[in-house]
């Protein structure tokens, strides 16, 4: 994804925060002049969007929303962050942002309020995922990593580490591997799921292939159980 243009220069450490949370990269400038030149360099199809803070001052913090939502390609979505003493002077311009948040906010609030942005723009802060410890799967591209390194997957290997991935401490049969992960069209046998997990536990290396438990006559499981009975009391 394209970067955030950013306002003012430098950026809020609250708003920097929240952008590092959401995994979104940015840049800053100081007016509009600077995000006309930095966008020149710094990216390829505009702005991905735009976070504008009002906190030091309010009618340059507008101008810039202004410039940036008047151009031919106006860019969206647009979060105006303000001070608690500005909203009386704040006139409510649809046009000029899509959203605004009122400081002191914590940086969990302003990621919460992107985020919901982006999706609601079609875009996503940051790409799909399921992390389990040092494991990390990308649902976007289909590549996998363990403890940072890439996976040489093939696509059933994926697709079986994904479901899994996606359950953790639940079990599941043979059988219902067989048809939630190849398809009730699937005839291979049992066997074709044993020969998966072989490999996929060959390829997380010795280290991590416990991530994929055997359980015995029922099947396998990913991760440990959420919950599991405590040792047994002494006599």
């Amino acid at each position: 994804m394209e970067p955030l243009v950013c306002f003012p220069d430098p950026v809020l450490p609250v708003v920097g925060t929240a952008l590092r949370q959401c995994g979104l990269g940015f840049r800053a400038a100081s007016s509009p002049e600077a995000a006309s030149s930095l966008e020149m360099t710094s990216t390829k199809d505009g702005w991905a969007g735009a976070v504008v803070s009002a906190a030091d001052d309010l009618s340059r913090a507008i101008a810039f929303c202004r410039h940036l939502r008047r151009r031919e390609d106006p860019v969206s979505p647009l979060l105006l962050v303000i001070a608690e003493d500005q909203l009386r002077e704040l006139q409510l311009r649809d046009d000029l942002f899509d959203d605004f948040c009122v400081l002191p906010s914590r940086p969990a609030e302003i990621a919460a309020r992107l985020e919901h942005l982006m999706w609601r723009s079609g875009r996503n802060a940051a790409p799909h995922v399921i992390e389990h410890g040092p494991l990390v799967l990308n649902l976007e591209t289909y590549q996998a990593a363990v403890a940072g390194r890439v996976l040489d997957l093939t696509y059933m290997e994926y697709e079986l580490l994904r479901f899994l991935a996606a359950h953790p401490g639940k079990v599941f049969t043979r059988e219902t591997l067989l048809s939630r992960v190849w398809g009730y069209e699937y005839y291979g046998g049992a066997r074709t799921v044993d020969v998966h997990v072989r490999r996929l536990r060959a390829k997380l290396g010795e280290e991590h292939a416990h991530l994929i438990e055997t359980v015995r006559s029922v099947g396998y499981r990913f991760g440990q159980p959420a919950w599991s009975p405590g040792p047994e009391p002494s006599p």
